[in-house]
């Protein structure tokens, strides 16, 4: 009876084991829960956690909430799909993040690998209670190769402070980052406060701003500023810029996200232009196409100065992937 007994206890005494020992493994394996307060070294750092996951294909390794709303290129998904089943590197050089803690939200534009292939992504984090409540991915891939060039590193203005006296409020931020949209809808440059040294960048290729061309013509508008450059008339083709999500700032760095969706009928077979030396029109044969857009702009002074913008094709009037997520689509 009693070397049973001291089986009975010895058997007991292992299933403790066992449990305390599965118990500890279970929370080794749950990835901690971001602070409540998710300041913007812990944002950035959600980016880095959830990006890491993302490569090793395990939604499990990042603290997602169990009732998480994700799409990627305008179609709802589950984690696990899309580029989590994909991606291949996490991005090293090129990374501009854009953390708010004021709306628990961050941005980030960064490129990384698909396989073999370089790919840019727009990625917006939204987080509540310690978790990920809403996950965003804009993926703009087929790179062109003399692109690339700008997509090795940030532009330094990029992550540069902004001195305390030049800083805009962040409700300024986004006011200025949100007039970006209805200049280029009413093509009037002067919706806009465009600095005189505005640059932009799409999908690594620079816009404008370029050296002028030797002979005057097509090239000369790519020489322009962002504000010159919308006068010419380049871009009446812009009808429609709906959704505009901006909601995500950081003064510290002058940096505002926005989020956007292009819509192009393309009634126009030809636009005309003005104030460019030997060009009078610009032709337009392309079909109706949409194109949902990421943009990150660099404010300071009351004024856009810089502009990092991605963007990819869908067809024309698409939706959004955040039709049945309101409360997280912003």
């Amino acid at each position: 009876m009693q070397q049973g007994g001291t089986t009975l206890k010895i058997l007991s005494a292992a299933i403790a084991i066992l449990l305390v020992a599965s118990g500890a493994v279970a929370a080794a394996q749950a990835p901690k829960h971001f602070p409540a307060k998710c300041d913007a070294a812990c944002l950035n750092g959600a980016v880095d956690s959830y990006l890491e996951a993302l490569v090793a294909h395990d939604p499990a390794k990042v603290a997602l909430s169990p009732k998480v709303e994700f799409v990627e290129n305008t179609v709802p998904m589950k984690p696990g799909e899309g580029l989590w089943k994909t991606a291949s590197a996490v991005p090293t050089t090129f990374k501009i993040y854009v953390p708010d803690p004021v709306s628990e939200q961050v941005g980030f534009l960064g490129v990384m690998k698909e396989g073999d292939k370089p790919l840019l992504l727009a990625l917006r984090l939204k987080i509540r209670g310690g978790q990920i409540v809403a996950a965003e991915h804009l993926i703009a891939r087929n790179l062109r190769e003399n692109s690339m060039k700008n997509l090795e590193a940030p532009r330094p203005v990029f992550l540069a402070t902004v001195p305390p006296a030049e800083r805009n409020s962040r409700a300024d931020m986004l006011k200025i980052g949100a007039t970006y949209y209805p200049a280029l809808t009413t093509a009037d440059s002067n919706n806009a406060p465009f600095a005189d040294d505005c640059l932009r960048h799409e999908n690594g290729m620079q816009t404008t701003g370029n050296p002028p061309p030797k002979t005057p013509g097509f090239g000369t508008m790519g020489a322009m500023g962002c504000a010159a450059q919308l006068r010419t008339g380049v871009m009446n083709y812009i009808k429609r810029i709906e959704p505009v999500r901006v909601m995500i700032a950081d003064p510290e760095h002058g940096l505002v996200f926005g989020l956007s969706h292009f819509r192009h009928p393309m009634k126009e077979k030809s636009l005309k232009i003005t104030g460019v030396p030997g060009v009078t029109s610009q032709p337009m044969n392309f079909k109706p196409f949409d194109l949902p857009a990421a943009h990150i702009f660099k404010v300071y002074g009351g004024k856009m100065h810089e502009i990092e913008a991605m963007g990819f094709t869908m067809p024309y009037d698409s939706k959004t992937g955040w039709e049945n997520f309101p409360d997280h689509g912003r």
